[in-house]
This record gives structure tokens, C-alpha cells and sequence, in this order.
């Protein structure tokens, strides 16, 4: 978890500035005694190329909890400062290590803090601060040294770095493995998905917590201008006539409303059936060719296809899903191998409470599509939002909303059905080539027959028959210029059919046939 945060942050940097992501990870044992057994200290290290954290927000960014740029309303990896800055609190729980935090934002100086978290304050006491020359990089690079079981989580982390090269086929990946095993993911393109835009909370998503907190930093002097300032595609014709179905006044200041009229605000704005559709503008899915280009480098398959749906919403949240299929090559096992991806992020964990596995095992047919029941098929699933709807405070698996659903099953089903028409197509073509094999085999001993039973010293054109569309239509053409001088040369009925016999016999006693 401690990896995925981080790296998460690094990709964050580098995407909101338009950079393509290099992120180095390397993982290395902080005792030099082999022999102790896990857990124990691990130093990780995650560099990257992102746009740099500016010095004087550097503590709080990593020392504070809740700390963060994350609270406007927008498509992110993760939400609140809290990933991050946890691995950093878990790692000095574990090891009383203070974490090393050297960044540059211009190029020129880096700053190095080392620093520990006041847990009962929450609140970064620095120990150590540092400039020097960047010598033109920017970026940040963490040092944090935590107690892990890298045995156990071995085989999770390399499935997060597989699974982000998918996603993120624009970024290179390096990490280095206790054992000194450099695994490098090469970037497939450089093509980058648009940054996700800030939106405003759409009416549909609001509750009572978040209007009483929208009503305190609100500056607005009357309701109408509250709703047209604070809400997405809210205009003034709206907001008037919302008011109207809520019985609220247009000239009552927000910050007079009481307890009772805020339930009723509430209520009222799910209710309202004139509130426009969210924009789903703001949200930056990962395309079709970028994430074609990541299944293409990483799975390697003999067939794969990606659907991007049309934008949705559900509760006022706008989202887009993009489902792609891989089929064979020699990554993929037997049998349906599900990727999941939440706002670009690998869910490695509970696949079956999710629900993308829901519909492609409970409401897809898989054998309309004539897909058979070991074929090695992947299917990448991902969604962006700018509010996944997780079960969980985990962010591992996704919730059944119905709206969810359908765009899912709607797009597997458009990926499976032009997987259909391919094997059916890969079906007709192995069926032509068995038939070819057959003729292939038989047809010399079949023209050697003949050849022989007429009584001819060369072998007719079979080769024609099992060769290019082209070769036979010239050859076929050369045969009929010389069948015609034959025909008009034919021996004697007699002769001929003398000759038949003689040649048959010949032909049985060589064969052994009767």
C-alpha cells in the first residue's frame, strides 16, 4: 500500500502538468543480515519527474494528515492528502525512521527535509533542511524506511506495476526489488489523457453535511445567487424555479436558513426533476488508443478491443466507462483473467465484491458470443469519476449502482460481440487451412495417379489448386492454352483406352492397390 500511494502521487504530479511520468521504486533491506526473517526494515525510495512540491508546503504536504489540494470537486486517483501521508506515519510507527523528502519545482535548487510526524499534534517537526543545486531536474523523491513482509506483498506489488503500465501506458516504470531484480515497463505512447477539469457539486449529490458546509464558506447574499454560484448548471432560470418547488424566497440570505429549512432544501434538491444532466466535460478518461497501446505491450494478445461509453451520471456524480477485451497470445492463461481500474487505479483486492465481476458472470452470456469456457481472455474494466462510488473506506472494489451497471454490461457486450466476429473469423479461416492441409497432402499422390493411368510424363498444374488466388487464375489459364492442341491430337478410341488399361495396371501394381 505504502508503494501504491506513493507511486499514485507521482503519476498525479507528473499528469496535471502534461509531463509523461518517469517514476523509479526501489525497495532495498535496511539490515545487512540476510538471515533475519520477515518482517523487518525495508528502505523504499520513489523518484519521479513531476512538477515538484513548493518548499514551503513540503511539511505539511507530508508530515500533516488530511493535508491536501484534493477537496474541490474533481476526477483524482485519490482524495484528502491521506495515502501518502499515512505510508510516511505507518513507517515511522514501525521503525522510528524519520522520512527524507527531496524536491525541486524550478530546476535549479532541490530541498531536502528530514522530518518526523507529531502524531498528537498532527503536525511535521522537521529535523533537518537542506538546499543544493537540481542541476535542471525537477520532481520529488521520498525516502521512507517501514517494516514489511515483502514475501507476502512480493507478488501484489509486481501486479500494481503490471496493471499500471496497462492504464498508463504513457509513463516508464522502473522498480528494483530487495533481490536487486530491475523490472523496467517502457512507455507504448506518448499520447496522454486530458487533465480532469474542477467542477462544480452537482444538486442531485448534495446531503445535509455538505450544504451546511457549502452555506458557511458561501459569501452570497441571497438564495438565488447561492444556487446559480455553488451548483453545477444551475442558471438563473433554474434556481428560480427550484426555489418556487422548494418554497424557499429568492432574497433569503444563505446563512439565515435554519436547521429545518436545510433538511427541506435537501429533500427538495433530490426531488426537482429540472436540474440538468452533470457535464461529464470534466472527466479525463484514458482513451481508447492509450489503453489499447498498454494491453497491446503488457498482455501481448492475439486479439483485443476497447468500448468507450457514452458519459452517464449517477446521484448528480458524472462518470464514463471504458471496458477492453485480450484474447490468447502468450500472456494470458486459460480462462477470463478480470483488470479493474478506478480513476486509473489498479483494485487488486476483493474482485469478487466487485461490480464488474457481478455482470460479467451473472448477467453476460458468454456463449453467445461463442467465446469457449478456457479460452484465455482478459477483460480491462474502468471507470472514472469524479466520485467512485467505493463499498468501502478500502478503495478496493466498487459498488453495484445500477447506472454502473448497465454502461458495464453495455460495453463487455459491444468488446465480446467484436471478439465473437473475430474467432468466428480465426473458426472459418483454421477450418480453410485444415482443408488445404488435407489437399496439400493427397493431391500429389492423387495427380501421380492420374498422370500415371493416362499414360503422361509430366504431372498435371494440382499445385494451382492450393496455391494463391493469383497463381491460379495464370496457371489455370496456361493449362487451358495447352489442353486445346491436346484434344484435337487424341489417339484412336481404341488405342486410347489400350493404352488406360496398360497404364492402370501399372499404376495398381505400384501402389498395391486392387
Amino acid at each position: 500500500m505504502a508503494v501504491r500511494e506513493l507511486v499514485e502521487n507521482s503519476l498525479d504530479a507528473a499528469e496535471m502538468a502534461g509531463i509523461l511520468p518517469d517514476i523509479y521504486v526501489r525497495i532495498i533491506p535496511e539490515t545487512t543480515n540476510g538471515e533475519i526473517p520477515d518482517p523487518r526494515p525495508y528502505r523504499l525510495t520513489v523518484i519521479d519527474n513531476g512538477t515538484g512540491v513548493a518548499p514551503q508546503h513540503v511539511p505539511s504536504a507530508f508530515g500533516k494528515v488530511f493535508y491536501g489540494s484534493k477537496y474541490v470537486l474533481r476526477q483524482s486517483r485519490g482524495m484528502f492528502g491521506l495515502g501518502g501521508t499515512m505510508a510516511i506515519l505507518y513507517g515511522q510507527i514501525t521503525t522510528n525512521r524519520p522520512v527524507v523528502v527531496t524536491t525541486s519545482v524550478d530546476g535549479k535548487w532541490k530541498h531536502m527535509f528530514q522530518m518526523i510526524i507529531d502524531i498528537g499534534e498532527n503536525r511535521p517537526t522537521v529535523l533537518k533542511r537542506q538546499r543544493t543545486e537540481a542541476n535542471g531536474t525537477t520532481g520529488t523523491r521520498v525516502d521512507l524506511i517501514l517494516e514489511g513482509d515483502y514475501l507476502r506483498a512480493s507478488q501484489k506489488i509486481n501486479e500494481y506495476f503490471k496493471q499500471t503500465a496497462v492504464v498508463a501506458s504513457y509513463a516508464n516504470l522502473t522498480f528494483v526489488d530487495p533481490n536487486g531484480l530491475v523490472t523496467f515497463y517502457e512507455r507504448a505512447t506518448t499520447s496522454m489523457p486530458p487533465a480532469p477539469k474542477e467542477t462544480l457539486p452537482h444538486p442531485y449529490g448534495i446531503d445535509v453535511e455538505a450544504l451546511k458546509r457549502i452555506i458557511k464558506i458561501s459569501e452570497t447574499h441571497d438564495m438565488k445567487t447561492f444556487m446559480v454560484t455553488h451548483f453545477h448548471r444551475v442558471g438563473d432560470k433554474i434556481a428560480t424555479k427550484f426555489l418556487e418547488f422548494a418554497g424557499i424566497s429568492p432574497r433569503l440570505p444563505p446563512k439565515r436558513l435554519n436547521n429545518n429549512q436545510v433538511v427541506a432544501i435537501v429533500d427538495a434538491l433530490q426531488r426537482f426533476p429540472d436540474f440538468l444532466q452533470p457535464d461529464a466535460a470534466v472527466l479525463s478518461p484514458v482513451g481508447e488508443e492509450i489503453l489499447m497501446a498498454g494491453i497491446n505491450k503488457e498482455l501481448q494478445p492475439e486479439f483485443s478491443t476497447v468500448v468507450t461509453r457514452p458519459p452517464s451520471s449517477y446521484s448528480g456524480f458524472p462518470f464514463l466507462v471504458e471496458v477492453g477485451v485480450a484474447y490468447g497470445g502468450k500472456i494470458l492463461q486459460p480462462g477470463v483473467k478480470l483488470f479493474r481500474f478506478a480513476n486509473r487505479i489498479p483494485l487488486l483486492y476483493d474482485e469478487s465484491s466487485d461490480v464488474s465481476f457481478e455482470v460479467l458472470n451473472q448477467e453476460v452470456d458468454w456463449r453467445r458470443y461463442h467465446v469457449p469456457s478456457e479460452a484465455p481472455v482478459g477483460v480491462i474494466t474502468h471507470i472514472c469519476s469524479t466520485r467512485i462510488p467505493y463499498k468501502t473506506v478500502g478503495k478496493e472494489y466498487i459498488a453495484d449502482r445500477p447506472e454502473i451497471q448497465r454502461e458495464i454490461r453495455n460495453a463487455a457486450r459491444e468488446a465480446l460481440r467484436r471478439l465473437g466476429i473475430f474467432l468466428s473469423k480465426k473458426g472459418s479461416m483454421e477450418a480453410v487451412q485444415r482443408k488445404m492441409n488435407i489437399y496439400g497432402k493427397y493431391l500429389p499422390l492423387i495427380a501421380q495417379f492420374s498422370t500415371d493411368l493416362a499414360g503422361k510424363k509430366e504431372l498435371p498444374r494440382y499445385r494451382a489448386l492450393i496455391g494463391e488466388g493469383g497463381e491460379m487464375v495464370e496457371e489455370n489459364e496456361a493449362a487451358k492454352a495447352e489442353q486445346e492442341p491436346e484434344r484435337e491430337e487424341r489417339a484412336p478410341e481404341g488405342v486410347e483406352n489400350a493404352n488406360q488399361e496398360e497404364a492402370g495396371q501399372e499404376t495398381i501394381d505400384r501402389y498395391g492397390g486392387d
